[in-house]
């Protein structure tokens, strides 16, 4: 399970070194893709299969299910981790998650993502100002 966030760099070169903590699970070959709220969603390849397969199933269903199908499998790129545990993030992939050279990566459960580190600052400010509204809203009581 990918838990925690880490602040990393983007090098010239378009490569992002993956958190020490992260790279085991992850594997030597992960798969990238857009991800929600302007992010990359990296997958280990399994996780990946097994998602790709539950996006798959509903891609003739509702536009809504047909549409996030083609957001996350058009868009994914299977990346190799070099030596050094970095990984080459696609040109359309820094440009849709408009990744400057400062990033973050957070896991969340079965994957990682990568925001712009500003992105990511805004995103937390506000998920952090509507928690409560948020647990109330989907019944969670913790």
């Amino acid at each position: 399970m990918f838990i925690g966030e880490y602040l990393h760099t983007l090098d010239p070169k378009n490569r992002i070194s993956l958190p020490a903590k992260f790279r085991k699970d992850l594997g030597r070959s992960v798969v990238m893709t857009r991800g929600l709220d302007h992010c990359l969603f990296v997958y280990p390849k399994k996780a990946w299969a097994k998602e790709a397969e539950s996006r798959a199933v509903h891609a003739g269903g509702t536009a809504a299910a047909r549409g996030l199908a083609r957001l996350f499998l058009s868009g994914a790129m299977e990346a190799d981790v070099d030596a050094a545990g970095r990984v080459l993030v696609p040109d359309h992939l820094k440009s849709f998650a408009g990744l400057g050279s400062k990033t973050v990566i957070a896991g969340v459960a079965n994957r990682i993502e990568i925001w712009d580190a500003d992105a990511w600052k805004k995103y937390t400010a506000d998920i952090e100002r509507d928690a409560d509204a948020f647990a109330e809203k989907i019944g969670d009581n913790n």
